[in-house]
This record gives structure tokens, sequence and C-alpha cells, in this order.
């Protein structure tokens, strides 16, 4: 049985979608101003019971790390077995085997979750550190939390930041117009990330510079809308240096192969060099907001759910944030240490406003999540054909 879940008004507008009075695509219950959006009814945990042996883990490098693991071993007994992912597509083909319990899922990949009836709905009573301290801006987000249901226990978030070379580039940019106009003089220069969500970064600089598509959001592209991303992304496939992972993104720019390009905060700060600086340009980014999300089928549930609200201690939550080098979901973690404070100041971690020009990643999917019911919109497989089309 699949139920509609809906979006209400409210969420959509700080989501900067436009909508006037929209229904159900499939003409449901959706009343005025919420999206209706089809997913499996799935049963969410009603309370706990005694923790199992283990609780097995997809996750980022950096995620799940025996300096706080072993603690949490030590207190329940819930042995942490790790699978480290690479992208986002392995985290989703790994959660569809059955075999783990919990995923650290970015946004381009828990709304093909929740559709497809990977993950459960999960009772945030049974998490006492998903409260008050976390930040607002990871709560409620449309990629993980539908018509008051939170699939979604929030860990950390990240800009996708424009980053140059300084003394190349010696006029802080102001526009992304550097990496995606032909005329570009940084052209053969240009780092470009390496997924076919990158689509929505061409997606931002034309709704700005070609109002007359009609792009209200980034992730809710027609077939029209996704032409014009990928002609130009075309374009600027002959002006690419490199088509970055995390783990070549660094050596792309301390190497001089890219003086310009779409990064993270934490790869930049990996240069160890201060030539390179970082930009979030006029047109707003992507970015990614990752959450713990539960296994449908999970087998271990309660080890899964103990280790939901480990993780989501200030202090846990801090040394994840850290470590893997992103703003933490937990505010309380900047009040604790001056090196806290350092580092959530970098990242922004308490700055809503500085978000709000942000579009965090969100699965594409064949209902219009700006709002549309008259045109179907593209769908994630859509977007991995259009991307390899610019790939070659």
């Amino acid at each position: 049985m699949k139920k509609q879940l809906l979006i209400p008004a409210a969420l959509i507008a700080a989501a900067g979608l436009a909508l006037s009075g929209c229904a159900s695509s499939s003409g449901g219950d959706a009343a005025p101003g919420e999206i209706s959006i089809d997913v499996p009814d799935i049963p969410t945990m009603e309370g706990l019971g005694d923790t199992e042996q283990e609780v097995n883990i997809v996750a980022w490098s950096g995620f799940v790390e025996d300096a706080w693991a072993k603690p949490f071993e030590d207190a329940t007994g819930c042995t942490v077995n790790r699978k480290v992912a690479a992208t986002s597509d392995e985290m989703v083909q790994l959660m569809r085997t059955g075999e783990y319990d919990l995923v650290s899922a970015s946004g381009d990949a828990s709304l093909r979750l929740i559709v497809d009836g990977n993950v459960q709905p999960i009772n945030t009573e049974l998490i006492p550190n998903f409260g008050d301290d976390i930040v607002p801006g990871m709560k409620g987000q449309m990629y993980d939390t539908l018509n008051g249901n939170v699939y979604g226990i929030p860990i950390g978030r990240g800009a996708n930041i424009l980053q140059y070379d300084s003394t190349v580039v010696t006029e802080e940019p102001t526009s992304w117009d550097v990496v995606w106009e032909k005329d570009s003089p940084y052209a053969g220069k240009i780092a470009a990330y390496d997924s076919p969500i990158y689509l929505a970064d061409a997606a931002i600089y034309l709704m700005e510079h070609e109002p007359d598509l009609g792009i209200t959001n980034p992730y809710a592209l027609d077939e029209a809308q996704l032409q014009a991303a990928t002609d130009l992304m075309k374009q600027q496939n002959g002006m690419v240096s490199e088509y970055w992972s995390p783990a070549t993104n660094v050596t792309s720019f301390t190497g001089g192969n890219s003086v310009v390009g779409t990064s993270w905060e934490v790869l930049r700060k990996a240069t160890q060099d201060d030539k390179f600086k970082s930009v979030l340009p006029e047109e707003g980014s992507t970015g990614w907001s990752d959450a713990w999300m539960l296994a449908a089928e999970a087998k271990n549930p309660n080890c899964a759910y103990a280790w939901m609200d480990y993780t989501s201690a200030p202090d846990v939550n801090g040394q994840i944030a850290m470590n893997f080098g992103m703003a933490p979901a937990n505010a309380a973690f900047c009040e604790t240490s001056d090196e806290a404070k350092a580092h959530c100041d970098y990242f922004n971690a308490t700055d809503e406003e500085y978000f709000t020009q942000v579009w965090f990643w969100t699965t594409p999917i064949d209902q219009c999540i700006d709002g549309r019911t008259d045109v179907r919109c593209t769908n994630y497989q859509d977007w991995t054909k259009a991307w390899a089309t610019v790939k070659g």
C-alpha cells in the first residue's frame, strides 16, 4: 500500500519554491498549497526494546570512527559494523540489499530511498537528543521530512562553494559566470563536480540568467529545462580541467590543474594554502545536508535508534562534524570550547541566513516538487542519462 505524503505550503515557501494552490499530480488528497508524493506506507516504531548485538551502517568516510564508535559499543553492547560508500548512488544500491540498518544519506539519495520504500519514518520521541539544539535549517526539509513524518536525523551540512586561486583569479568572483560562460578567462582550468546532481548547479545559474525557462527549483526540471541545463553543461565541458571527486579535488587545485570551480569548504581548507579562497556567489549554490536514515526492514532497529541518539549529542555530533569537515547539526556543540566555536564559525554552522542561499541536494523525481501539475518532471534516471551525454 502507498500513502500520499503532503508537503506543507510553509515548508515549500521556506525552500524557495513558487506555488499557487497546487494539488496532487494524481488528483489525490492534497489540499491547496500542498504537494502530494506517493510513498510506501511503512509503520513507525512505537517503542524500543532490548538492543541487539550489532548495527550495520553505510556511511561517508569519516562519519563512523573508532573514537566515538568504541564508547558506543561499550555502553550499549551493539557492535558497530561500518561500510564506507564513495557516492550517493552506491549508498542507495547498498541499502536496497537489505543488509544494512542505517545510512548517512545526502539529499540526492534520501528522497529516492523514501519513495522506493527503502527507509522507514523515525519516531523522534525515541531520540532525546533530537531536540531544540538541532539547527532549524536541518529540520523539516522536504528531502527527508514529508507530511510531518521524519525520515532523517540530521548529521551535518555544507554549501558547494566557488573556490579559486587568488594568485590567478585576482579579483573575487561575484557570479558563477566564471565557470559557465564560454568566454571565461579561466577556460581549461575549471573544476567541476563529477555527478549527475551537478546538473542542479547549472539549473541555479539558469534560474538567474535565463528566467524565461521558468525554473523555480533546480531539482524540479521538466524535459525542456533539463535540456537547457544539459546544454549549458556541454558548453562547460570543453572548459573543464577536471571532474572531481573528494579524493581528487585538492590535488587538482594544489597541482595547478584547476584555478576556479565548485568545491567544499573542507576541501579548500585541506589545500593548506591561504591563496585558495572561496565565495558563495550571488546566484546562490547547491549544497548537501546529511542525515541518518533507518532501513525499512532493519534487522537491528534498537541498536540503530541508540546510534542515532548517541550521535546527535553535542559532543559526538561535533566530533563527526570536525572529522569530516562540515557544519554540525547540533548547535550546542559550538559552545563547548573555543575550538568548537572556531569550527562552527568557519562552516557557518548557525548562520541560517547564509544557508537560505543554498539549495540542498534533493532527488529529482517524476512529480514536480515545485508544485507544477501540468507537466512531468525529470527523475534521477533522466538526469543520469543527461549526465552521460555531457561526459561523452
